[in-house]
This record gives C-alpha cells, structure tokens and sequence, in this order.
C-alpha cells in the first residue's frame, strides 16, 4: 500500500496544480477583459451601479489603497516572488480549495503585474494598474484585487482548517 502513495500524491499535486493554474489564468483573462472594457467605455464618465457602487476609472501608479505611488516596480518584483513562492508550496500538496485560493492570488497578482508590464508608464515595470470598481467609501479596485483578498482569506481559512486537524489527536 506504501508504494501507491507516492502516485497518489504525484496524481493528487498534479491535479490540484492543473486547477490552480486553470483558476489563476481565468483570473487574468477576465481581469485583462474587465480593465479592457473599463478602460475604453469610462474613460468620460462613470457609472452608477447600486447604492454607493459605481464604476469610476482610475490608474494606480502605486500599491494598495493608492499607496506607495513611484513603486510600481518593486511592488511588482514582490508581486512574482510571491508567485513563485505559491506555486513551490503546490508541491507540498493541500486541499482542493486551497489550490483554488493559491489561483486566486496568483492570477490577481499576475493580472496587476500585466498591467505594470503594458500600460504606459515610465521605465521597468513602471505601468499604471487599472481600477475602476469604487464603492466611494472604500478605495477603488479591480478584479484582480478582489481575487487576491478572496485568495488570501481563503488560504488563512485553509491554513487555520489544516493546521486544527493536523493536531488534533486521532482515535
């Protein structure tokens, strides 16, 4: 029975690497497509969703919350090594919905990184993240922003789940 498992877990990891690549790649074509949009249809204008929600373009030359304006670039670099360090722990194995918050975060991640790539700018990794969903009461945002915070809370709740089970006793 020992010399199946590591087929399982070979067959278990490649999987959950499949969905999490399929996850993050979902995530940066529909965040490219959203920004695209945004991009050529706010350009004049906003538009008033619900309540306080509206759709307002922006360009965010920073980080979070408009911050750190200049440091696009070393934000970016942060950004990849981020990614990289979350595909390597696929290879650790974990859980379905684990795999799925590690593709959010590395397709929000990627997402604005495209942006820093593409859109004008000045210098290395010096281009402006698109947002445009603003609730005018929070800062504005995009897809790829709300995949990464989803992701994140997903991974705290997987690691919290995990880390409970791993220790407590078995009968």
């Amino acid at each position: 029975m020992s010399a199946l498992t590591p087929a399982r877990t070979v067959t278990s990891t490649s999987r959950l690497t499949a969905l999490t690549v399929a996850v993050a790649a979902a995530v940066v074509i529909v965040d490219q497509l959203t920004k695209s949009w945004a991009v050529n249809a706010l350009d004049d204008h906003d538009i008033d969703v619900v309540w306080t929600l509206r759709l307002h373009l922006t360009f965010n030359g920073g980080m979070a919350f408009s911050q750190g304006r200049g440091w696009g670039p070393v934000i970016s670099v942060v950004a990849l090594v981020v990614v990289v360090v979350l595909l390597l722990s696929l290879r650790k194995g974990g859980s379905t919905l684990s795999a799925v918050a590690v593709g959010l975060v590395v397709g929000g991640a990627a997402g604005n990184v495209v942006d820093r790539i593409f859109r004008s700018g000045s210098g290395f990794l010096g281009g402006e993240v698109v947002d445009f969903i603003d609730f005018q009461w929070w800062p504005v945002f995009n897809v790829a922003d709300a995949c990464i915070v989803i992701g994140g809370i997903l991974l705290v709740v997987t690691s919290y789940f995990s880390a409970r089970t791993s220790s407590s006793p078995t009968s």
